[in-house]
């Protein structure tokens, strides 16, 4: 089984180690996982039919992909040519746009804080909120591009530093610098954590923050649920901001996940975990192709 790991040049530095033990993982199980860099690869269409270069050399595809490059349009081309894609392309497209994920998630009735929607080319003429509040680029990630406004100084600074059009201003009335994130491959809750940043009011790992375990209550669980039966998933993060009384409060789905907060303080071996879905899933693939 072939498989093609996707990753622009500057993450595939920056996440060395994570690749290769994808990698090791994936060939553990058989499976032959190819490091592809983005900016090598060449997709288009010629005569109406797709043509895939790789180094300028026209190329056979793959078994699966597994994508870890925000671009969804890549999703879609490969499941165009019926070729299993993970995420597939409506997560990719819903995840990596926090606007869309609210509008989604509302439907669910998953608790999340007061949010408006807004664009730096029209921003709003009124606070639709009282300080303080938080500005969000729609497709930021990582805890970027994230800014925290007490004042209508902080405001204005927050609208002259996005970088895209599409943001949100979101309330801010709950734990600061906490937040835990749910770990789900596929339909299953594989482990939780809660990072800590007592710095930062942005909990995110690479941002400073600390993990410990995070042990979910059966309601908690419940409502995770609702959203995992919502969408199909591959290897997601779920996060969930933290409400004065400890609820947790829906904040974003990150299709990119890394795993790195859940190795350093569990056993949990989430890559091989999620190797062994996507054999499965691709697997099922073939037999309903035949």
């Amino acid at each position: 089984m072939l498989g093609w790991l996707i990753y622009d040049s500057e993450n595939a530095e920056l996440n060395k180690s994570y690749i290769e033990w994808f990698q090791y993982e994936a060939n553990k199980q058989g499976i032959d996982l190819q490091l592809i860099i983005r900016e090598r690869l060449a997709v288009g269409i010629e005569h109406g039919s797709y043509r895939f270069y790789l180094n300028d050399k026209l190329v056979s595809l793959p078994d699966f992909v597994v994508i870890r490059t925000i671009e969804p349009i890549l999703q879609q081309i490969f499941e165009t040519l019926t070729i299993p894609s993970f995420n597939e392309t409506t997560v990719a497209e819903i995840c990596n746009h926090k606007s869309k994920t609210y509008v989604e998630l509302n439907r669910l009735n998953i608790p999340m804080m007061a949010t408006y929607f807004a664009t730096k080319q029209a921003p709003p003429a009124t606070l639709p909120l009282s300080f303080p509040f938080v500005v969000k680029e729609a497709t930021g990630r990582g805890g970027k591009q994230i800014y925290y406004c007490k004042t209508l100084n902080d405001w204005k600074h927050a609208l002259q530093s996005l970088s895209t059009n599409d943001f949100l201003i979101q309330a801010a009335d709950v734990q600061l610098g906490k937040d835990v994130r749910v770990f789900v491959i596929g339909k299953e809750i594989i482990s939780a954590v809660l990072r800590v940043n007592e710095k930062d009011f942005r909990a995110n790992y690479k941002l400073g923050g600390k993990a410990v375990p995070f042990t979910l209550t059966e309601s908690q669980k419940k409502m995770i649920q609702k959203i995992i039966d919502h969408f199909d998933f591959g290897l997601v993060g779920i996060d969930f901001l933290i409400g004065h009384d400890g609820e947790l409060i829906f904040n974003e789905i990150e299709d990119v996940v890394g795993s790195r907060t859940l190795s350093e303080i569990s056993d949990i071996n989430l890559l091989e975990k999620y190797v062994t879905f996507i054999k499965t899933k691709v697997a099922e693939h073939i037999l309903l192709e035949k």
